[in-house]
């Protein structure tokens, strides 16, 4: 398995969470976003990923 060129991953919060639901509200909560256009950073690993892509209409993961 080859490394990748960071095991990192930048998550930004681009749309706001009205008329979600309060699980895809908990997922956002659970990756740290705390407010529309924050960005964070977190490991990349498939649990991440998977919280992305349940929350992928609310945000971006940003390129560096």
């Amino acid at each position: 398995m080859t490394k990748r060129k960071s095991d990192k991953i930048r998550i930004q919060w681009v749309k706001s969470w009205i008329g979600c639901t309060e699980d895809q509200r908990a997922t956002v909560r659970g990756l740290g976003l705390r407010r529309l256009r924050h960005v964070v950073e977190r490991a990349d690993t498939p649990t991440v990923r998977g919280m992305v892509h349940k929350i992928r209409h609310l945000v971006t993961v940003v390129e560096e």
